[in-house]
């Protein structure tokens, strides 16, 4: 009987009573009772562990759980997202034009704003929604040794082309399988070019030790992106892409659209990452390819210099 309690029972009583109905409002409202739990999903070479890294560094400070499934191929983590294994990726413009959507327009893969605005659109449909892009372009370069492209006065990829058409059996090329079979990748380029390596001069391995056997001399020519730190660090030339093949490759998140319909708050929270240059992602890649700086710390320090963390 409330009668009978004492002023300091009553009050006891009513603290209870406020504590249940809190907990009881929360276990009963969808946007508090669950966790808020995200999945985020990663290639495998070090810019897309950064990137990666930092989504999450940023999403943590929102308030975010979340879970890293990283270290896969570019048709896995599409998979992935597709059928909801993941939630948020770093995927690049021109990936998606060229190898999920089948594009083939120079004018369109080109262009930065052109394919964004395209690869935005087409996905839209398949319930998958572009955040805005990165400033960095992280795109496909051959790379040969400054000294040996010197010597063999071989500074753009039609000069390369014509090299190998004189001399088929002088150069070794390194390259990860899924550069060899893409769409936007080594057996197209040489249609391109018109040259042709033979099979046994081509070397297929891990992204990572295409630049290491280049640089240890198991290589001539090694497949790179532009925005890789050991180029700079190692002495590599990029050879001049002179027929503009290789699309524009910024990356964006991109993000399952019924998570943005939960969590609409993500965009907001992701959007310090479109400051990255390419110049600043050249400096992250070489702090951990080149310095051996981890990953988080990498990812880190660069938040944390520009003030987001």
């Amino acid at each position: 009987d409330l009668a009978l309690l004492s002023r300091h029972g009553m009050k006891k009583f009513m603290k209870t009573l406020l504590c249940f109905c809190f907990l009881l409002t929360t276990l009963c409202s969808p946007g508090l009772a669950q966790e808020k739990h995200l999945t985020i999903g990663g290639k495998n070479f070090t810019e897309q562990y950064i990137l990666a890294e930092m989504a999450k560094l940023l999403l943590e400070k929102a308030g975010f759980t979340v879970t890293m499934k990283t270290g896969v191929g570019s048709t896995v983590l599409r998979r992935s997202l597709e059928r909801g294994q993941v939630d948020l990726c770093f995927e690049y413009t021109g990936t998606a034009y060229t190898v999920y959507l089948k594009g083939n327009d120079r004018a369109v893969m080109t262009d930065p704003e052109k394919v964004f605005v395209f690869v935005k659109a087409a996905d839209a449909q398949r319930g998958l929604v572009w955040l805005p892009r990165l400033e960095l372009n992280s795109t496909y370069t051959l790379l040969m040794p400054r000294q040996r492209s010197g010597d063999l006065r071989i500074s753009t990829i039609s000069e390369l082309s014509a090299y190998v058409n004189q001399h088929p059996d002088a150069l070794i090329f390194g390259m990860n399988a899924e550069f060899w079979g893409r769409p936007d990748g080594f057996r197209n380029l040489m249609k391109a070019y018109r040259f042709r390596v033979p099979p046994q001069n081509i070397k297929k391995m891990a992204t990572g030790l295409t630049y290491t056997a280049l640089r240890e001399g198991e290589t001539d020519v090694s497949m790179g992106f532009s925005t890789d730190g050991r180029i700079f660090a190692w002495g590599f030339v990029e050879l001049a892409d002179d027929q503009k093949f290789f699309p524009v490759y910024n990356p964006a998140p991109v993000v399952r659209k019924e998570i943005l319909e939960r969590y609409p708050e993500i965009a907001q929270i992701l959007l310090p990452l479109t400051r990255v240059s390419t110049q600043d992602m050249q400096a992250l890649n070489k702090a951990v390819d080149v310095d051996k700086k981890s990953v988080q710390q990498a990812a880190q320090d660069w938040l944390t210099s520009q003030g987001f963390i």
